[in-house]
Parts: C-alpha cells; sequence; structure tokens
C-alpha cells in the first residue's frame, strides 16, 4: 500500500516536468506575440502621422477649431512651412495654407488694404493639394466669371480692360473656389434644401437680373441706392435719403416670391455679395450703432446690455441704454445667454448670405469696393453712368473704420476676448481669405 502511494506521488512529478516544457513555449509564444503587436502599432502611427491630421483613423471629419490650428502649426513645421513664412516678412500672421486652393499659375494680389492674401504665393504640399482637391490652374485670358452652368454670367465672357483697372476674372475666380472648398470641407453635412429663411437677405433687380445679399457695413446702403436707380426707381443714387433706402420698402427680398420664382431667380440670376475683415465689420457696427445717437439700438440693444454685463449701473444709464461700452459689447456678443438676440449689423456673413447653399457668381470685397462694384455692374450690363455712390450719409463726420482704428478698440478688451471674437468669426476669416488681424491669436 505504501509502495503504491510513493508510485503516485513519483508519477505526478514526471508528469509535471514533461508539461514544464509546454508552459515555456507557450510563453515565448506570448512575447513573440506582443513584440509584432508593438511593431505593427508603431508603424501604424507613423504612417498616420506622415497622410496628416485631416485622415485620423476613427475620427469624425469635423475638427474643432482650436483642434484645427494646433495640428496645422505642426504640419507647418514638418512641411518647412514656417521657413517660408519667415522668408515672406509681408505676410505678419497668415492662415495657414490648408485653407487655399493651389493654383501656380495665378499670381494676381489684391490690393494692400483688403488684407486678403495672395493664393499664389504660398507654399502648398502635395498632401494639402490632394485635399483640396483643386481644378487646373487658372489661364489668364478672357474667361467666364461664374463656373456655373445656370448663371447668366456663363454665356458672356468678361475681359479684362484699363477701366477695370486691376481686378481680374481670375481674382474672382480664385475667391469663389476657396469659398467651395471651405464648405466641402466644414459644411458638407448641412441640408441642400433652400428655404425662405436662407434667401430672407437677398435683394433682387428683376430688369437686369441680379440678386444682391445685403451685407450692413460692407457698402450695404450704397448698393441699394445703385438697386433703385437701376429699377428706374430714382435718377441718381445721391438723391436717395438713408430712410428712403431701407424703410421705404421699393426693393423686393427674394422670399416675397414663390417657390418657383424663388429657384428661377437663383438660377438664372446674376448672384452678388460683398464682404468686409470681419473684426473691422464688427467695430463699425458698434461705432455706428453703440457710440452715436440711436433710440432704437440704445432702447432694444443698450438697456439689457448694460443691465447685465455693467457694475452698479446709472438709473439714467438703465433708462437711456446709452454709453454701450467696446467691452461691454464684447462681453454680449460671446455670451452664450445674451440678454437679446443677434442683429444683422454684426452677424457672420456666412450666416446672411448662405454661401455654402447659394453659388455666388460675385464674390466682391468692401476695400476695393469702387473698382469690384462698377465690374460687377458692367457684368450686369448696366448703363456706363451708372455706379456705385461713395458716400456715408450716417454720421458723415466720424472716421471710416480702418484696421488701425479697429486695434485700437480691441486693445480695450483681454487677449481671450479678442481670441474669442476671432473664433466667432473663424469661419468668414476662412471662406473670404482675410488674414489674422493680430499677431498674437491662433
Amino acid at each position: 500500500m505504501l509502495w503504491m502511494k510513493w508510485k503516485i506521488v513519483v508519477d505526478s512529478l514526471r508528469g509535471r516536468r514533461r508539461r514544464l516544457p509546454c508552459s515555456l513555449w507557450f510563453l515565448l509564444l506570448f512575447a513573440a506575440g506582443g513584440l509584432v503587436l508593438f511593431i505593427h502599432q508603431r508603424d501604424l502611427s507613423e504612417m498616420v502621422q506622415q497622410q496628416g491630421p485631416g485622415v485620423k483613423l476613427g475620427s469624425t471629419p469635423r475638427q474643432s477649431r482650436e483642434t484645427l490650428s494646433t495640428q496645422d502649426r505642426e504640419r507647418g513645421k514638418s512641411d518647412g512651412y514656417q521657413d517660408h513664412r519667415a522668408a515672406e516678412g509681408s505676410l505678419s500672421s497668415p492662415i495657414p495654407p490648408m485653407q487655399f486652393p493651389h493654383f501656380e499659375a495665378s499670381r494676381q494680389t489684391a490690393t494692400t488694404g483688403s488684407r486678403e492674401q495672395d493664393i499664389g504665393s504660398l507654399h502648398v504640399s502635395k498632401r494639402q493639394r490632394k485635399l483640396l482637391k483643386t481644378s487646373p490652374p487658372i489661364n489668364h485670358t478672357n474667361k467666364n466669371v461664374s463656373s456655373s452652368p445656370s448663371s447668366p454670367s456663363s454665356s458672356s465672357s468678361v475681359s479684362s480692360s484699363p477701366a477695370l483697372g486691376s481686378f481680374s476674372p481670375d481674382i474672382l475666380e480664385a475667391r469663389r473656389k476657396l469659398m467651395k472648398e471651405i464648405c466641402a470641407k466644414y459644411k458638407s453635412s448641412i441640408s441642400r434644401t433652400i428655404t425662405r429663411h436662407h434667401v430672407k437677405h437677398l435683394y433682387v433687380e428683376d430688369k437686369y437680373k441680379l440678386l444682391y445679399c445685403q451685407v450692413p457695413k460692407a457698402g450695404c446702403s450704397n448698393w441699394k441706392r445703385t438697386l433703385m436707380v437701376l429699377a428706374g426707381q430714382a435718377p441718381n443714387a445721391q438723391s436717395i435719403k438713408h430712410d428712403t433706402v431701407h424703410y421705404g420698402h421699393h426693393l423686393k427680398t427674394l422670399d416675397n416670391f414663390d417657390r418657383q420664382g424663388i429657384m428661377h431667380r437663383l438660377e438664372t440670376y446674376t448672384k452678388v455679395m460683398f464682404v468686409r475683415e470681419p473684426l473691422e465689420r464688427m467695430v463699425s457696427a458698434y461705432r455706428d450703432k453703440f457710440e452715436n445717437p440711436n433710440n432704437y439700438y440704445h432702447s432694444l440693444f443698450g438697456k439689457p446690455i448694460i443691465s447685465k454685463y455693467r457694475v452698479n449701473p446709472s438709473r439714467a444709464a438703465l433708462k437711456t441704454g446709452s454709453g454701450v461700452t467696446f467691452k461691454e459689447f464684447v462681453q454680449y456678443l460671446l455670451d452664450v445667454h445674451r440678454p437679446v438676440g443677434m442683429d444683422i449689423h454684426w452677424e457672420q456673413v456666412n450666416q446672411l448670405c448662405n454661401p455654402c447653399l447659394i453659388d455666388y457668381d460675385f464674390i466682391g470685397k468692401f476695400e476695393n469696393m469702387e473698382e469690384e462694384s462698377n465690374f460687377v455692374l458692367r457684368l450686369t450690363g448696366a448703363p456706363p453712368n451708372i455706379t456705385l455712390p461713395n458716400f456715408k450719409d450716417r454720421n458723415p463726420t466720424d472716421t471710416r473704420t480702418s484696421m488701425q482704428i479697429t486695434q485700437k478698440y480691441f486693445s480695450q478688451v483681454s487677449m481671450l476676448e479678442r481670441q474669442r471674437v476671432y473664433d466667432f468669426y473663424y469661419m468668414d476669416y476662412l471662406m473670404f481669405n482675410y488674414s489674422k488681424p493680430f499677431k498674437d491669436l491662433y
């Protein structure tokens, strides 16, 4: 009996010795598998870094404004963009190069006052060109202003002439292409259905088949005057007063038509919008509505702004709503719980005119208003004697808001507030190719 127990113990020990090599093999295989997995993950991460931030595995195509800014700076370092930026001293703080389509043959430069960057002068990598899916280079020859088959301008060519100055159809085409690329990148998920709400700011001139999207503080009043002259409602623009322009109901907006009338005009009329440097436009609106006498804006906006953002406001300020400071206006603009809603004078242009839904034939710049407005008037067949007026009928003694004036106003707010206001108008900066107004913005 004792012998049998001893044999069982010996046999069990021999079994463990036989199984011991199997355990060692298991450990070796596990270690080898871990090593292979580590090498694979390392190669995969390097591949993703080479492809760039726009194609991260498992990430959504939408990215925040802060994330984009950080990634663009990192990408710029890897592409040698920082070295190029140092060489191009004229652009103090350019928008990251991924925001521009690449036109190798296009070297047209906008006016210095517009702060519009030279698209062709920025370095664009092969990956960026693939990302933007750019079309062949633009040739500097007489060509259609609009590539839209439904545009009325697609049936007639516009040539550059001395009368039109340095403005070229190539500049116009570059602006349209840039806007389309930004829309495709950031607004691809929006509904494509055009409603009355989307066209409520488009003014209609049927005689010359023109649709103008009003952008307040970007030549809006003078453009409305011109539309009235084109429609035969006044002999000249100078004779039309401000209140007649805005409150006389002489012009129709596109949302007054039925669905068929709306779509017919969108498909066949020349669609025009003029934009302005976003922060400059915002400061212009503040000066016009809050620094000068204006019972409507002081009562509707001034009272709640002073009540919410001013410490120990006086009774007179609460009663009249006068004296809103620029810092208080900025606080109101950035407040997600505003005491009163937004207003057309400081609303983002991409929200007013909906350029990602409406294919505009002409995107003009306020900074080059006279030359570009005359270009579009000749494009629509308007008589040569009809030009856009250049006078300031509200507060005519005030100096026009410039970038220098804008910078003085923004010196009254903190760096964080300045950054947040820039972020608020960020999409307008991208779509309409304006450079950063301050060097410390990211």
